[in-house]
């Protein structure tokens, strides 16, 4: 619907795109140092001049980045105290503290990813980092329910709305800090949207991802002597293409990624040491743990056809007896939920709202909603305009068109407003 963002909005928008946002798991120089207090300040300012409150502004505890199941590098940067103090994340409502049953909450990201890009808006048409991924979407939010509340008395009133506005989401942060610790608080709805680029198109599922590390720490040598030393690098590059054959997902609905090889940089010694690293998503636990194994066991069998085939080598003849001594497995991430599927009841309303369903052969992708994987009472699902990949999401250009963003400030709008008219035909909030 034409007109939903105004002038305000946009300024807004313009406003939080030329404000950095970089994780600091993504940042790529001093730069681009976070300035996630004042962006989240600002939204926060544009939501109270429609009605919301702050509930809450304030950085994670330690206690969340503690868990096993948080990613290594978090749990390596969360040393520096600094780390969690630039890492806030926000809540909102609009009107009272009302039951779940009578709670929509919505859930967008400010962070972004490195590179910051040039703002600009040419009428049509906003640049800039985060443009779609996702502050284009998070200010088009506070549009949609503008226009709700102007078409509905009741929401705000009958209904309260939740907006969570987090860090956290990017650099492989996986929500664990930002969305989790609010989840966990009791921040959530009876239904939970999760504002990321689908097309429009509702998606209920998330998978989830873990990160497995290949490490090799043995001896190294000089080039005239290279039969002394551990040969990494050949180690390495045997196993990598091993694992990729044994991991390859085929049918499986996750993926899988090889890379992060890595040794040293000279052509004339032989490095003992290095690692490689595999990510790994998956759409289930079911499948995660059996992906658990299946790496494990991959890796013991490439070790033994890398002995076996250099064994008796003059130059790799050490590595190939010592290769399953000096070759260890390390996860840095593993153990995160995945969503998967959502209530009927949720599906109906939103299409009622003239949304269409994400297709159930289209690979759903990584993001904040899988925390409100087995949540009691609520439904599900991930929402927003545009596309990771046409809009150059984490690429240069990002950008976000101004009718896509009105678009999907009308779907929030339809989607409020269905929601209370189904709490008006289930008084207790209840459908059957």
């Amino acid at each position: 619907m034409a007109g939903l963002l105004a002038e305000s909005d946009r300024k807004l928008l313009l406003n939080l795109l030329s404000t950095c946002t970089v994780g600091p798991l993504e940042a790529a120089s001093v730069a681009e140092q976070t300035r996630m207090w004042l962006a989240q300040d600002e939204y926060a300012r544009a939501a109270e001049a429609i009605g919301l409150r702050r509930v809450r502004h304030a950085s994670p505890p330690l206690a969340a980045v503690t868990r096993p199941d948080v990613p290594l590098t978090v749990r390596d940067a969360a040393r520096d105290p600094s780390f969690l103090s630039q890492q806030p994340s926000l809540v909102m409502r609009l009107g009272a503290a009302l039951p779940v049953e009578r709670t929509v909450m919505f859930n967008v990201h400010l962070d972004t990813v490195s590179g910051m890009e040039p703002v600009s808006f040419n009428g049509s048409r906003f640049t800039g980092r985060g443009a779609i991924d996702a502050k284009g979407p998070a200010v088009a939010l506070l549009s949609g329910i503008r226009a709700a509340m102007a078409r509905e008395v009741a929401v705000g009133r009958d209904i309260a709305v939740l907006v969570q506005v987090v860090s956290g989401e990017e650099g492989g942060a996986m929500g664990t800090f930002g969305t989790r610790p609010l989840v966990e608080s009791g921040f959530v709805g009876r239904l939970n949207v999760f504002c990321e680029p689908t097309g429009l198109r509702y998606l209920t599922r998330s998978t989830a991802a873990m990160t497995a590390c290949v490490r090799v720490d043995g001896e190294g040598a000089i080039d005239d002597r290279p039969d002394t030393g551990h040969n990494a690098t050949v180690l390495l590059g045997f196993l990598a293409q091993h694992l990729a054959a044994e991991l390859d997902s085929g049918t499986r609905p996750g993926r899988v990624c090889v890379a992060g090889l890595h040794t040293g940089d000279m052509h004339n010694r032989v490095y003992g040491s290095g690692r490689l690293l595999l990510n790994l998503s998956y759409a289930t636990s079911s499948e995660g743990a059996e992906l658990e194994q299946a790496v494990a066991e991959a890796l013991r069998s490439g070790l033994h056809s890398f002995a076996t085939r250099f064994a008796g080598s003059r130059e790799f003849g050490r590595t190939a007896a010592d290769c399953a001594a000096i070759t260890t497995l390390e996860w840095h991430k593993r153990g995160l939920p995945c969503l998967r599927g959502t209530e009927p009841w949720a599906a109906e309303l939103l299409e009622r709202s003239g949304l269409r369903r994400w297709p159930d052969d289209e690979p759903a992708f990584t993001c904040d909603a899988i925390w409100m994987d087995g949540v009691p009472g609520t439904a599900t699902a991930v929402l927003g305009p545009g596309s990771l990949d046409r809009n150059n999401a984490h690429a240069e250009g990002e950008f976000a068109e101004l009718a896509e963003l009105e678009e999907f400030a009308s779907a929030v709008a339809d989607v409020l407003i269905d929601f209370v008219k189904d709490c008006k035909d289930q008084p207790n909030g209840n459908r059957p």
